[in-house]
């Protein structure tokens, strides 16, 4: 009886879709793109080709897990923190000066801040 009820659910989606994406097409496209209409039939199609394309369940075809990939910002922030650690004082204050010609002053990262936080706790 459950596999019933989400075949149903399933085409009742697929019907309500289908007919939201031709509503949408005839809507927008003939007067934005002057493309022709279209019918229920191809707008079904559309939306199969669109799902495979852009992936099922709305995550996207090619599954993107964000802006920065896998690990996510905090990954990449934690490593870098992590390298600036382990430099010595000298190393350090080289990689800061090249990434301020590189980047500019942009805000994101208040090297200054964080210099005088690592004067006050030396390394151990």
């Amino acid at each position: 009886m459950k596999g019933i009820k989400i075949a149903v659910l399933f085409i009742l989606f697929a019907f309500v879709a289908t007919y939201a994406v031709m509503l949408l097409w005839n809507w927008l496209m003939p007067v934005v793109f002057g493309a022709s209409m279209i019918t229920f039939w191809q707008a079904l199609g559309l939306f199969i080709l669109a799902k495979i394309l852009f992936g099922f369940g709305g995550k996207g075809g090619w599954h993107h897990r964000g802006h920065w990939g896998h690990q996510g910002h905090s990954y990449w922030k934690t490593k870098m923190e992590e390298r600036l650690k382990n430099m010595g004082p000298e190393e350090r204050e080289k990689f800061r000066s090249e990434w301020r010609q590189r980047c500019g002053k942009w805000g994101h990262y208040n090297w200054e801040e964080k210099k005088s936080e690592e004067e006050v706790k030396p390394n151990t």
